[in-house]
Parts: C-alpha cells; structure tokens; sequence
C-alpha cells in the first residue's frame, strides 16, 4: 500500500467515527470554544502587566477557582510565567514569545 492509500482509509474511518460519535465531538467543540474565549478574557490584563489570580478574577469578573485552574493550564504550556509574588500570591504575566 502507498501512504498516499494509508492517508485515504484513515480519513475515510475518522470521517466514520466523527459521524458516529457526532453528539460528543459537537459537546467537546462547543467546550473547547468555550475555554478559548476564557482564556482570551484571562489574557488581556495580563499582557502588560503581571497580575494575581485574584486580581485577574475582579478585572475579568470570572471565579478566582477558575482563572486558577486556567493560569495554571497555560503556565504548564508556556503561555503565562509566574513574575514574583506579591504577598502570598504568584504573579503571572503572558510569556513574552506569546505577545506577538
């Protein structure tokens, strides 16, 4: 088999599964574009200035819990770095290779 046959079944058998699981892949998409627009309103007050999780759940008006759990999310891939502390919480601002 050429890879150019390879390439064609595996579309042909995802394009198979996506049909059969299509309430779950429209539920995962509808979430995913949620957690985008999240973390779009997380980044904004931290793109020029490093800020606490608190500080970022008053400017976003999102619950502290989840601005952690997103901050956190993205520190692991290297959007957001931790900047200092101010008292007993981390500072994060977005990584600088990420502004552009």
């Amino acid at each position: 088999m050429t890879t150019r046959e390879d390439a064609r079944k595996r579309a042909i058998f995802l394009k198979g599964l996506r049909e059969q699981h299509k309430e779950s892949v429209k539920r995962t998409q509808l979430l995913l574009k949620e957690q985008k627009a999240i973390r779009k309103v997380i980044c904004q007050p931290i793109r020029a200035e490093a800020k606490t999780v608190p500080e970022i759940a008053n400017l976003t008006g999102l619950p502290s819990d989840h601005v952690l759990w997103h901050v956190t999310a993205m520190k692991k891939y290297g959007l957001v770095i931790e900047n200092g502390m101010c008292g007993e919480y981390y500072l994060y601002q977005m990584a600088e290779d990420k502004l552009k």
